[in-house]
């Protein structure tokens, strides 16, 4: 046995030894990416319609717009001078479509002799600059949208070509900031989907490697404090890293692409390997010190602590598959690729760190005084706590119980998008200079279907259209509304000498009809970018604040009640879409996907504990130290006042997945201890000072491993990372004070 045991050693270094050379030669090949289509709740009838709309009208989200500040205010011959070539020059950049500035368009005019043109600014006769400002300020056609309302920036709007991936993004971005370098242009904001893509996708870079190094550092000083043995500290350490190297290299070959989620992989793989290499490390050197044999001692402790590993590991996997429920394709794949990273991390340790183990003289492991006398007497302390004080402990349960429906009930959804960006970052604080001086980033689609005997071309539903263009005028939230009325008013404007009182459309059909012929020869491209091609369905879109989804909530009821109530259904329907209103639609699943999710999960693994123990009352004694984290992890979420939303939702997977573990081990124990002969008080404090101090030692390393997350400069990272971290730890006092509370009880 012992040479078997010998060769097999040697085999399983060696095997995981290239596997971990291929796994980081293939690091290179690792995929990030950041879509808002990843948060879009799947099977959604919304979705389909939005689907459908993009066909009809591209994406709502294909634009990047530049504000360039000026002092002390933008009109400066200089400046504009070269904000006009930076803008020209913008026509000719890859992957842009369209360039609009204040510099580059002009108000058409109506003479005798046909249209002509008059400049917006005339940037070279500085005696017109007051006239030409005067003017903007009246038309409020541009005013927040391409100029702010103090005349201090001025905004560059490219349309891009849809769905740009992080490559195309960063060589629009590179052409950008080097035209503005060009153009000494050197105070400017961005906003849009190719900024937010290069901002995001740098973001989840820097925090992988960040939280990769801080999160092994700390596992690095712990383990030495613990066991206070440099050979067994290298050894978990070269097993944990590895199984990191070996799920990031997996993740590549599959060609997984790591989203906003990824920052959670490292921190995961770390702490869930190094609770195994506890587990596994603890019971050999325990069987070393009672004199047995390397070989001998390692079978024993796989025997021992193999199976309830294996058990802990694919409970954890179970809670993190139950992610599949969500809606959200990016919770769903990190529900996936989180159940593969679990048994990466226990296959590594059980193979690789055991083989290690065996390598090293038992002197070496033993003489580091890894286990002292005082864990022992604190443990058994506690014991002698659960067994004199039972009515206080369940007491205290029912009152902790009691606190967590209250915070649950205190949860709130009203999300807002800006949480999601890096804390002070370029990105955050060129958001909140949009969101300040112009009318936001958030897009608004209204699709406007025409009944049948109509088209969205005619006269009467240009007029619903109106109606509704003018209560969105109503609503504070909503700005930069466009639609296909404004050629029509801009025409009939023209007509008038340029005159603001007649931007309006015309008030009769037959000057409707004349000035759509003058739109169809002189602005039919534009026409075309609201209008389907069968003239069944217009578009109205428009830019919303970023107010959180439950304001938000109330201006599209304002706008659904107002289409219904207000204009004439027997000419057209109106539906609000766009991909702002399907971020806001996961608040409305998240809690139930929530629900269904962990109620599978728990059944599941109720099944799995039901078959281990064979005994249906350990199984119902199980659930009560399991379900009441998820309570309290709720319930945090309420008394501080975060709203719930997509990314949140994993914090329960992986509570639900993590806490289980300490159940199993101390059940585990107790029921081995049974089985041996024990008495129940007996089994009690074997479990107690057997399996206590590694439930200690693991959940320590849990806490301050999702602790790491509150160096993320992403907010919801942090506030998972708090909420973990303080609801393991809720979990552990539940194992360690609840669970031999009602083993007494209940086991007869």
């Amino acid at each position: 046995m012992k040479v078997n045991l010998g060769l097999l050693k040697k085999i399983c270094i060696g095997v995981f030894v290239l596997l971990g050379t291929v796994s980081a030669t293939q690091l290179g090949n690792l995929k990030f990416s950041f879509d808002f289509s990843q948060f879009f709740p799947e099977e959604d009838p919304d979705l389909a319609f939005y689907d459908d709309y993009v066909e009809k009208f591209g994406t709502d989200d294909n634009f990047l717009l530049i504000a360039v500040k000026n002092s002390p205010n933008i009109f400066q011959q200089e400046f504009l001078t070269n904000f006009n070539s930076f803008s020209r020059e913008s026509k000719g950049f890859e992957h842009v479509l369209e360039s609009s500035s204040l510099t580059t368009l002009s108000y058409p005019l109506k003479t005798s002799f046909g249209y002509t043109t008059l400049p917006i600014i005339h940037i070279d006769d500085t005696l017109q600059y007051e006239k030409d400002w005067r003017k903007i300020q009246e038309d409020s056609l541009f005013t927040n949208v391409l100029i702010d309302a103090h005349r201090s920036s001025i905004v560059l709007a490219l349309k891009t070509e849809d769905n740009l991936d992080y490559k195309q993004s960063g060589v629009l971005l590179d052409s950008v900031r080097a035209s503005l370098k060009r153009h000494h242009l050197n105070s400017y904001h961005i906003l849009g989907r190719a900024f937010f893509y290069e901002a995001i996708v740098d973001m989840q870079k820097t925090e992988v490697l960040t939280t990769t190094i801080v999160a092994s550092i700390l596992v690095f000083i712990i383990l030495l404090l613990v066991y206070r043995s440099m050979p067994v500290v290298w050894i978990s350490v070269f097993s944990i890293a590895l199984s990191l190297l070996l799920f990031m290299g997996l993740l590549a070959v599959l060609g997984k692409e790591l989203n906003a989620m990824a920052v959670f992989y490292p921190v995961l793989m770390l702490i869930v390997g190094t609770s195994d290499v506890i587990h596994l490390t603890d019971s050999y050197i325990r069987k070393l010190q009672n004199g047995l044999p390397r070989y001998t001692a390692i079978l024993s402790s796989l025997k021992e602590v193999g199976m309830t590993t294996l058990l802990t590991s694919v409970t954890t996997a179970i809670g993190f598959v139950t992610l599949l429920s969500s809606r959200l394709v990016s919770i769903q794949d990190f529900g996936i690729n989180a159940a593969i990273g679990v048994l990466v991390a226990y296959f590594t340790v059980i193979f690789l760190t055991g083989s290690l183990l065996i390598s090293l003289p038992e002197k070496k492991l033993i003489g580091g005084k890894s286990v002292s006398t005082k864990w022992t007497t604190y443990l058994l302390r506690l014991n002698t706590f659960t067994r004199e004080y039972p009515k206080s402990i369940i007491f205290g349960t029912v009152v902790f119980t009691l606190l967590c429906f209250l915070g649950i009930y205190l949860i709130k959804t009203d999300y807002e998008f800006k949480q999601a960006l890096p804390a002070r970052s370029k990105i955050a604080a060129d958001f909140d200079f949009f969101q300040e001086n112009y009318a936001g980033f958030r897009p608004l689609e209204i699709a406007v279907t025409s009944k049948p005997k109509f088209k969205v071309t005619d006269f009467e539903v240009a007029q619903e259209v109106e109606k509704l263009l003018i209560h969105l005028k109503t609503l504070k939230s909503i700005g930069n509304v466009q639609s296909a009325n404004l050629p029509y008013k801009i025409i009939n404007k023209a007509y008038h000498l340029n005159n603001v009182d007649y931007f309006k459309l015309p008030p009769d059909k037959s000057t409707f009809e004349k000035y759509k012929k003058d739109a169809n020869r002189l602005v039919r491209k534009q026409l075309r970018q609201f209008i389907s091609e069968d003239e069944t369905v217009a578009r109205i879109n428009g830019k919303l604040q970023d107010v959180g989804t439950d304001s938000l909530s109330v201006v599209y009821k304002s706008i659904t009640d107002f289409a219904t109530t207000q204009m004439d259904t027997s000419i057209v329907t109106v539906k609000i879409t766009g991909k702002s209103i399907l971020l806001d639609k996961n608040s409305k699943y998240i809690r139930k996907n929530l629900l269904e999710g962990l109620l599978y999960g728990l059944l599941l693994i109720g099944v799995i504990m039901a078959f281990i123990f064979r005994d249906i009352k350990i199984f119902l004694i199980s659930l009560v130290p399991n379900i009441l984290p998820i309570l309290f992890a709720g319930s945090v979420l309420g008394f501080l006042n975060i709203p719930l939303e997509a990314s949140l939702s994993v914090v329960f997977a992986i509570v639900f997945g993590i806490a289980v573990d300490d159940t199993i081990h101390f059940l585990g124990k107790y029921k081995l201890g049974i089985t041996q002969g024990l008495s129940k008080e007996a089994a009690l404090e074997k479990t107690f000072v057997q399996t206590g101090r590694a439930l200690v030692i693991t959940t320590i390393i849990l806490f301050f491993g999702f602790m790491v997350m509150l160096f993320s400069i992403h907010q919801p990272s942090r506030t998972i990372g708090l909420i973990i971290s303080v609801t393991l730890v809720t979990a552990l006092i539940l194992d360690l004070l609840l669970l031999p509370v009602l083993l007494r009880k209940l086991i007869k």
